[in-house]
């Protein structure tokens, strides 16, 4: 048998009990902080648990990696590793654990049989993370992640020529492709948005969320592919496997590029980071600046990082002299949340804002968590002037970054093919 998610952390640690069935493990220096962070494990436990079924590993330990660890989390069973990126003092990161702790039964459980297929894993993931987010908070919010994960989606395959990368296939042809190469956003949220369009076809929740926990049971303690699935599907819904008639198999899994559909999403959240995106966008800086400090007291952490999203899609990208406003304002340079830090210092390398640079190169080095630093990096080398100082920090620094990380900055860097 093929070994998959051993894992083995030696460190100076320490435990504090979270829940029932839950230590959080870290450094001494970190623990409390991290507890604090985690505090809501058991209830997201128990969220899975209504969803998929009961959890059948036992104990649900956290352990707080090094800054190097290039992924948000990794679900080795019963003790999941999560970057300390994640430790933004208000909890609001902690979606990250809600996705790991839906890996016990999506791809722990019920497992990817080739790499081709990785969308059973992370798709079904991200599926079931904004599930319990739903759950935990309403459908709004769950709503509101999967608008998130749309423009991120986006994103990548932008920057995967534009749509034509046949590794932005939900289900890529592999052959003679290391699977690392193919590691992308594509499978969590093209995988996702596929589930959600299969929900709706089905009649929304209260219809395939009994398929959802028929699927994770009938094939527990198994690796399967996605015809597996599809065949389950249609056996599951054998009364009403006509409204599948309007899937287009060929779209979803084998074409690259965006999926064929956007789901209608409920965009109640998202209005406010839209209608002051759009007012900094069109604010003539030779008038009065509009804007007060206080104008992102109503808006959650969640509601800002979407705010600076929207402004990153901006083209052409927001000024500098709008930026330094901006900072003016609302001290975007002092923020600790990583994801708003990142969109932030990313917001200054497209508009060219020199100020941002060493922010950047700073940011890349403390951390190696891919999600950020292989964004940075790209829009450092996009950016003429400063290609070789990226390379030069990469290179000085590449030997303190976990192989995969390093890896995938070189080609990045255009440093190899």
């Amino acid at each position: 048998m093929p070994s998959y998610l051993i894992a083995i952390a030696v460190g100076a640690l320490e435990s504090r009990e979270v829940g029932p069935r839950t230590l959080v493990w870290s450094e001494k220096e970190f623990v409390d902080k991290a507890a604090f962070e985690f505090s809501e494990t058991e209830t997201m436990l128990k969220t899975a648990e209504a969803l998929c079924g009961d959890y059948v590993w036992g104990q649900y330990d956290l352990l707080i990696l090094p800054p190097s660890f290039p992924y948000g989390g990794m679900e080795n069973p019963c003790l999941t590793f999560v970057t300390p990126t994640l430790l933004a003092g208000d909890r609001s990161l902690a979606d990250v654990v809600a996705h790991e702790i839906s890996h016990s039964w999506t791809g722990n459980l019920v497992t990817n049989k080739q790499w081709e297929h990785f969308w059973l894993n992370e798709g079904f993931t991200m599926f079931v993370e904004r599930k319990i987010a739903g759950r935990m908070h309403g459908e709004a919010t769950r709503n509101f992640s999967a608008i998130g994960g749309w423009k991120d989606l986006r994103d990548c395959i932008r920057s995967r020529d534009d749509g034509k990368d046949p590794l932005t296939c939900l289900i890529p042809d592999l052959t003679g492709v290391d699977p690392d190469d193919a590691f992308s956003t594509v499978p969590y949220e093209k995988g996702h948005t596929f589930l959600w369009y299969l929900e709706t076809l089905v009649g929304g929740p209260s219809k395939f969320e009994p398929f959802l926990k028929a699927y994770l049971d009938k094939f527990k303690y198994q690796s399967i592919d996605s015809d597996i699935f599809r065949n389950f599907l249609f056996e599951f819904f054998a009364d009403k496997k006509s409204v599948f008639d309007v899937v287009d198999w060929d779209a979803w899994w084998k074409t690259p590029g965006m999926p064929p559909i956007k789901p209608e999403f409920d965009n109640t959240l998202a209005v406010a980071c839209t209608e002051l995106c759009q007012r900094w966008v069109k604010w003539d800086v030779t008038k009065e600046c509009p804007f007060k400090s206080t104008d992102l007291d109503t808006l959650s952490t969640n509601q800002v990082r979407e705010f600076l999203a929207l402004l990153l899609e901006e083209d052409p990208p927001l000024s500098v002299q709008k930026l330094e406003k901006m900072d003016d304002l609302y001290s975007m340079s002092e923020r600790n949340n990583a994801e708003i830090k990142f969109r932030w210092i990313r917001l200054g390398l497209k508009a060219h804002w020199t100020d941002q640079v060493d922010n950047a190169l700073k940011f890349v080095t403390e951390q190696g968590r891919m999600k950020f630093v292989r964004p940075i990096y790209r829009d450092l080398y996009n950016w003429p002037e400063m290609r070789s100082h990226a390379i030069a920090t990469y290179e000085a620094n590449k030997n303190a970054m976990m192989h995969v990380a390093a890896y995938v900055v070189a080609k990045d860097l255009h440093l190899r093919k």
